[in-house]
């Protein structure tokens, strides 16, 4: 694991005033910043020397929010202050000083909402048992009043996968991408290839909507390309704004074709042509648009549309704070030292020995 969360920078400063009288957003504190909302009513971007609105700079993707929307709070799409105040408290009480194990991803939200309802004391890995990353490992997460990342569909729920889908996601978890470093059952791997993406150290998807773990990116502008630099990985888009079309369907890559252009003071950016299984086991119709949008002197919103027929029964919608930082962006050395590969590869052929040995081993050819 990277690990940029060993050294994490303080939370920056949000520093706002008062519109049709809500506090947009309380000052910084060490475990993270209490947003209740990143948008200023009126908001009008600063520019760039072309007069276009200025989106450069480094933000970090460290809400907290959960993709979907908890059974807990189901029809409930926003918190209200005393609900929002009550489960950061709740993940601080979790989380501080390292005291527990690490929660990544929607983990932190659902534990601290179930430590809020009294439901839970104390915070453990998914298996039950202690001894995985400490939570010293982990960032600090933003928290806002939305009850799920995604906004389209009004469940605030992924929608249901295809019949193909549905196989793919039966496969064991080191083959999926964003998978954990654990061997699933099923097929052990027989090298690298049987391996994904992530674990591979190839791509972590693009663009990667994954908060708290190397979540940052970059935007650097000009008059005809705007570059996204995504800390994971390091992989960085170079995005023409010349209106120029996306090459053709058999060219196919793993971070897909980006195409932007300004819609007002919105950047939108359209990709295409992906490599099968390149994000969330898609297949190569996946279509993405993303927009990107200054919304507060310290925030832009990020709404990403996912499409693909193949993969969702419909298209999805998500939206998400970035919140700017004067930290630079910490090179994502994924090679070096890429212990959990090595290990799933060890362990599979360990069982493989064992197995033509007549011992017992693990997992299943």
């Amino acid at each position: 694991m990277n690990p940029r969360n060993v050294s994490f920078v303080a939370a920056l400063a949000a520093s706002f005033s008062l519109a049709s009288g809500i506090a947009l957003a309380q000052s910084k504190t060490s475990e993270g910043v209490l947003i209740a909302n990143y948008k200023t009513p009126n908001y009008k971007a600063p520019r760039t020397p072309d007069g276009q609105p200025d989106l450069q700079g480094v933000w970090a993707n460290n809400s907290a929010t959960p993709l979907q929307r908890p059974k807990a709070l189901e029809g409930k799409e926003f918190l209200s202050e005393k609900e929002l105040t009550s489960i950061k408290r709740a993940a601080e009480d979790l989380f501080k000083d390292g005291g527990s194990d690490a929660a990544f991803g929607d983990a932190v939200f659902l534990a601290a909402l179930a430590n809020a309802q009294g439901k839970m004391k104390g915070y453990v890995t998914a298996d039950g048992k202690v001894g995985d990353y400490s939570s010293v490992w982990t960032v600090n997460r933003d928290f806002t009043n939305r009850t799920s990342l995604i906004i389209d569909p009004k469940d605030g729920m992924l929608p249901a996968l295809t019949a193909r889908a549905q196989e793919l996601a039966k496969r064991p978890s080191y083959v999926e991408n964003e998978s954990a470093f654990g061997q699933g059952p099923g097929k052990r791997p027989d090298g690298p290839e049987d391996l994904g993406l992530s674990v591979r150290c190839i791509s972590f998807g693009t663009p990667r909507i994954g908060a708290g773990y190397n979540s940052y990116m970059q935007i650097v502008q000009s008059a005809k390309t705007v570059v996204v630099l995504q800390e994971n990985i390091h992989d960085a888009r170079v995005i023409p704004l010349d209106g120029s079309p996306h090459p053709p369907a058999s060219v196919k890559t793993w971070n897909g074709d980006s195409r932007g252009h300004w819609e007002g003071d919105t950047l939108v950016v359209d990709t295409t042509n992906y490599r099968a299984e390149a994000l969330m086991n898609n297949s190569e119709k996946l279509h993405i648009v993303e927009r990107f949008q200054r919304s507060a002197s310290d925030y832009l919103t990020w709404t990403v549309t996912f499409e693909d027929p193949d993969t969702w029964v419909k298209p999805w919608t998500v939206e998400i704070p970035l919140r700017h930082t004067d930290d630079a962006l910490i090179e994502y050395a994924c090679h070096e030292g890429n212990y959990g590969m090595q290990g799933i590869l060890a362990g599979a052929r360990a069982a493989d020995a064992a197995e033509a040995s007549g011992k017992t081993g693990s997992g299943s050819r």
